[in-house]
């Protein structure tokens, strides 16, 4: 799954109505550029697909005063809605998915209620365990190390203990959420800006 759709449906959503400019902004702000697929040419044809396909509404506005042509603002309508709330839920789950889709979950996390988030994070830890478990019974040398196996007993390696690392992520944002850290939604006001306030952008 592309994780260009969630950017794009969230980064409308966290102003209400946005412009490709200021989308595109936000992105590459956050450096999703560098992490995903979310090029400008990608994030201006995911705005037009999703307005085709009624996730998007789009506003005509006139051109500012300064000159120039004229934009198009997009709001998310609530197909729009519940279809980015799904894409966040797997991305927060998925376990078998390219990495910047679960980043741009987590860049999206405060936008569930906590108590979502938690049920949904410590799926991911259940998820990894199991797999874990299954290399560890099915793939992996009942007797002697990895190495034995020549150098494609390194590939059940790296899937041990990168499982194990996920988890132990995981495990961790869950504990920081348990103890209240960050504003989650129906929690209180936030503002869309994803670095604390003079905190300079690493990717300006």
């Amino acid at each position: 799954m592309s994780a260009i759709r969630l950017l794009v449906l969230g980064a409308v959503r966290q102003h209400g109505r946005a412009h490709g400019y200021m989308v595109r902004n936000d992105l590459e702000y956050w450096g999703a550029h560098r992490w995903s697929n979310a090029k400008p040419g990608s994030i201006y044809h995911a705005l037009k697909q999703l307005a085709k396909q009624g996730m998007l509404r789009a506003h005509a506005v006139a051109p500012s005063t300064a000159g120039g042509p004229p934009r198009t603002e997009y709001e998310v309508t609530p197909e729009g809605d519940a279809e980015y709330l799904r894409l966040l839920r797997h991305a927060l789950t998925a376990v078998d998915e390219k990495p910047d889709l679960l980043t741009s979950g987590v860049g999206f996390l405060v936008d569930l209620p906590r108590a979502e988030a938690l049920a949904l994070l410590r799926q991911r830890v259940a998820a990894l365990d199991a797999w874990r478990e299954e290399v560890g019974a099915h793939w992996m040398p009942t007797e002697g190390t990895p190495e034995e196996w020549g150098h494609i007993g390194e590939i059940m390696d790296l899937w041990l203990h990168t499982a194990a690392a996920g988890a132990q992520w995981a495990r961790g944002l869950v504990a920081r959420l348990e103890a209240g850290a960050y504003t989650m939604a129906g929690e209180g006001e936030r503002t869309p800006n994803v670095l604390p306030e003079g905190t300079p952008n690493p990717y300006a």
